[in-house]
């Protein structure tokens, strides 16, 4: 399965707009949190700043956002973990709401009160959470609904290597092969779960082989290629809307950044990220419009003004938006 012309355009400029949003992020999430700024003593102030709380940017990892969403519809759900920025993009996340909640905002998506960890976009049926290994029963659950209701939505749950060795996902796959859910799992394998290199954390060099245990295609992307994550995902979404059951899908990315933001890196070999870099699926696929005649250095550059205007706007928007008030605290919030 090959990408449309249009497929491909969007794929590269949506990839272009999630490095900018990242990167964007990067910058600002530092604000405030370092020395001379913080409390006499403190090398990071992880509260300190007009982004509180931990960050987990997904720098890299385009391809397999833009890959998969480029499938998908308005009534198709996405369920993804902590570093889900690229997912919530690719998704058709508003990016000013999204980054009204990172703020802590009235404006935002959950009332400033969820953060970067727990986005949810009714409209486009986007939702993540910080519990590791969460989204692939949440995506069965979606998967479920939209068989009773007689739908041919397909849900996608999104999580990293280190999360195929929770018990959620190996319970979430045998319960989707049983009852045969239109339900594709995609893992992002980028190498590192935290600090643990999956080497030393996991038994198997593929993720993807473990879905021949639960009697589903196990597919390997070895390459971070948008258009390679686009032909698996194809074939695994149109094969669960046909209602032949879920895919396991398993792709080689790479994170530029470190888990969060503020991460010493110390377990990386040193130069790691700068080396990834220069093999940067960006530029691999902006180099392969070019050769196809699809788009120019004008129109390239026309492209990437556009989008710095709409991340530029959409910080803006965080920066200027009201807190909640007070007296809202309890409001818009389940609990037990």
């Amino acid at each position: 399965m090959q990408p449309t012309r249009e497929h491909l355009l969007w794929m590269y400029e949506k990839m272009i707009e999630i490095r900018e949003y990242e990167e964007t992020m990067a910058k600002v999430y530092l604000e405030g949190k370092l020395p001379p700024k913080i409390q006499k003593g403190l090398a990071f102030d992880i509260g300190a700043g007009p982004v509180p709380g931990e960050m987990h940017l997904a720098a890299g990892q385009e391809p397999v956002a833009v890959g998969v969403c480029a499938h998908l519809g308005n009534d198709d759900s996405v369920v993804g973990a902590h570093r889900s920025h690229h997912f919530a993009i690719a998704k058709g996340v508003p990016l000013d709401a999204m980054t009204a909640e990172m703020f802590g905002k009235d404006t935002g998506l959950g009332r400033g009160k969820g953060g970067h960890m727990h986005l949810f976009h009714v409209p486009t049926k986007f939702s993540c959470s910080g519990i590791v290994g969460a989204s692939a029963p949440q995506a069965c659950g979606a998967a479920l609904a939209a068989r009773k209701l007689g739908k041919d939505w397909v849900a996608i749950a999104f999580f990293g290597e280190g999360a195929a060795n929770q018990g959620a996902f190996h319970e979430a796959l045998n319960l989707a092969a049983v009852w045969k859910l239109p339900v594709v799992f995609v893992c992002e394998d980028n190498k590192y779960g935290i600090s643990v290199e999956k080497s030393v954390s996991t038994s198997v060099a593929s993720n993807a082989v473990r879905g021949a245990g639960y009697g589903m295609p196990g597919v390997l992307v070895e390459r971070n290629d948008a258009v390679e994550v686009y032909a698996a995902a194809g074939a695994a979404i149109a094969r669960a809307r046909r209602g032949e059951g879920p895919t396991l899908i398993e792709v080689k990315t790479d994170r530029y950044f470190g888990h969060f933001q503020g991460d010493p890196e110390t377990y990386r070999p040193k130069g790691e990220s700068a080396a990834l870099r220069q093999d940067d699926p960006i530029g691999r696929l902006g180099a392969r419009l070019r050769a196809e005649g699809l788009i120019d250095d004008a129109q390239d550059q026309a492209m990437r003004q556009r989008i710095a205007g709409r991340v530029e706007t959409a910080f803006a928007f965080g920066r200027n938006s009201p807190y909640p008030a007070p007296q809202d605290a309890l409001k818009h919030v389940f609990a037990e």
